[in-house]
């Protein structure tokens, strides 16, 4: 009997944005007012201090699938260094974490469309998981294509954002709360207007 063996219909660039995309969780449109309304501008020290754990998490991960060419994922590093028991673990806490993550983003969906439609939130939640579960039954190339539009329109958002704050700050743009200006990182409290309790439940979102 032939041995079947899964073919890579995956391009390089559709792995590059399906990473990226991935890391741009719905958190950061959703829930990083929150987060600001917590740490204040001290909110760019907790998004410092993440970022850099999670370079050298992913670095020091990629050198240890690096060093022997049998690892297929992190989970085999767990079983070779740790054992079974905690490949078993790690995975499976893996899966759960990812689960949880979707779950989250559904129920966000949710959120977003029923501040347009005064809708049920579970109904935008059942579409939402209709058409997710539609996608991943699809042929791969065609998956990898559609992950790869989608999480391009995160990273264009996401510029445009940036793009936009900019020009306010330069028009020093003014609203009924006041006008932009770089001095509100100091003024109204400080760097961490809530002190550094704010500033440490502003990472439970950061993460």
């Amino acid at each position: 009997m032939a041995q079947q063996e899964l073919k890579r219909n995956l391009a390089n660039r559709h792995v590059q944005l399906i990473a990226i995309g991935g890391t741009i969780g719905t958190g950061l449109f959703l829930g990083s007012g929150k987060a600001i309304q917590l740490a204040g501008p001290s909110i760019i020290f907790a998004y410092l201090i993440v970022g850099i754990a999670c370079f050298f998490v992913m670095r020091a991960l990629g050198e240890l699938l690096l060093s022997k060419a049998g690892y297929q994922s992190f989970t085999d590093i767990a079983e070779d260094y740790l054992g079974p028991r905690a490949a078993f673990v790690t995975g499976w806490t893996y899966w759960f974490c990812w689960i949880m993550t979707a779950m989250a983003d559904v129920i966000a969906v949710g959120v977003y469309v029923r501040y347009w439609f005064d809708i049920p939130q579970w109904i935008p939640a059942i579409v939402c998981l209709v058409v997710l579960l539609g996608l991943n039954l699809l042929t791969v190339k065609l998956f990898g294509e559609l992950e790869f539009w989608f999480a391009l329109i995160k990273v264009i958002t996401i510029l445009a954002l940036i793009g936009i704050g900019v020009i306010l700050l330069v028009m020093g743009f003014k609203t009924d709360a006041g006008a932009v200006s770089i001095k509100n990182l100091w003024e109204h409290g400080g760097l961490f207007p809530n002190g550094i309790t704010g500033f440490l439940l502003s990472f439970q979102m950061v993460v």
